[in-house]
């Protein structure tokens, strides 16, 4: 928990938008972001939020909370306990995960109920104006804690590209949404057209910097005149590397290769020792300067995250999905594909021919980059935090 935090300075807002919320003589806003800790996706998605409202209206207190910590334990372990299913029978966890992406609720309302009261009673004691949910599941529990108990927060659903039914509750008020798919999912799970605002998914600004492509390849240590690949596995460290890494040797020239483990010491241990003899290999586990490496590459092979498929958008950097868990980054997929934003790796010998056939096309890839960077929305934080001060600041009067 990051605690009440008011900003200090407005930095890069947009003509307008402060115009827009900062209406004198209205006492700060308690705005409070829901989070889970899950792969790492939703909690970047809320500190960006949190940054761009502060960026808006520095007055505004802003808390990002893991809301299961103030769940019930035996709650926590059932909303945890996807994990099972997803490690030792893929198979059964996808036909579950494709029922509750078209289902009105992901879970049993009363084990809801039942589980969070003491969360319901943690928003009571908070007091928040506004709640902004990042996860479709903190997402129900909040509009519940509206329905059963009454609280007078306004509540604001921030979806990323896959949109499950469960994310349109009649206590919403307000969507952030990406447009196109997104937009259209929510609409035909029963959102009003006028509570949607289609700005994009929000991406910390970071990633759409324009860069020199050899002085950020210097800073890194890395040849600045040699193709880059970067491999990612998400935040949490999910994936296997047998399937991947032969195919990889097979690639011939000078190519430069750099993977990112994330929060899984032990898969980073294991690339490590199959690694050591390739002196253009780099491996690494956590770091906290992802947008340096994705301005670097010209390439990114990944696991489909819905945060980390935004930022590579944001940075124009051409998509090679593998090893997709089953459900929402298997949709994904398939969206990669349809926006021609890059490609699905679905067998490991197709690795090895399409990177060489992009790397000896740079034409090929300046189209993958353009259409991203069309698809892309830069300032889809700012907009969303815009959206949600307005709503806040409006609500109040």
């Amino acid at each position: 928990m990051d605690g009440w935090c008011q900003g200090d300075v407005t930095h890069n807002c947009p003509q307008g938008w402060a115009r827009q919320v900062a209406a004198a003589g209205h006492s700060p806003l308690k705005i409070l972001i829901l989070t889970l800790s899950h792969g790492g996706g939703h909690e970047r998605l809320a500190r960006v939020l949190r940054a761009a409202i502060l960026d808006i209206q520095p007055n505004a207190l802003v808390e990002v909370v893991h809301a299961l910590d103030h769940c019930a334990s035996w709650f926590r372990a059932y909303y945890d306990s996807y994990r099972i299913p997803l490690k030792y029978w893929p198979g059964l966890w996808d036909r579950i995960e494709s029922f509750q992406h078209s289902a009105a609720s992901t879970g049993p309302v009363w084990l809801y109920r039942r589980g969070a009261r003491p969360f319901f009673q943690y928003l009571r004691e908070c007091g928040p104006d506004v709640v902004i949910a990042t996860e479709v599941g903190l997402c129900e529990l909040a509009a519940l804690c509206k329905r059963d108990r009454h609280a007078p927060f306004r509540l604001i659903a921030a979806p990323a590209l896959d949109v499950d039914r469960a994310w349109v509750q009649p206590e919403v008020d307000l969507y952030v949404s990406a447009p196109g798919e997104a937009a259209a999912q929510l609409l035909a799970a029963g959102a009003p057209q006028a509570k949607i605002v289609d700005c994009g998914v929000p991406v910390d600004p970071v990633f759409g910097l324009q860069r020199n492509l050899r002085s950020v390849r210097i800073q890194l240590g890395i040849d600045p005149d040699q193709p880059l690949l970067l491999v990612l596995f998400g935040g949490a460290g999910h994936g296997r590397v047998s399937p991947i890494l032969p195919e990889l040797k097979k690639l011939p020239g000078p190519l430069q290769v750099t993977f990112i483990t994330g929060a899984n010491p032990r898969l980073q241990k294991t690339l490590e020792r199959q690694c050591h003899r390739e002196p253009r290999w780099r491996v690494f586990g956590w770091i906290n300067n992802i947008h340096d490496w994705m301005a670097a590459a010209d390439l990114l092979l990944t696991k489909p995250g819905e945060t980390t498929v935004c930022e590579a958008m944001v940075s124009g950097l051409p998509i090679l999905a593998f090893g997709p868990l089953p459900g929402g980054e298997r949709r994904l997929c398939d969206l990669i594909e349809r926006w021609r934003i890059g490609c699905w790796v679905e067998r490991p010998q197709h690795l090895a021919p399409l990177v060489s056939r992009l790397l000896a096309s740079p034409a090929e890839r300046s189209c993958l980059r353009e259409r991203a960077l069309a698809l892309a929305r830069r300032d889809a934080a700012h907009e969303a935090a815009a959206a949600i001060l307005t709503w806040g600041y409006g609500s109040a009067r």
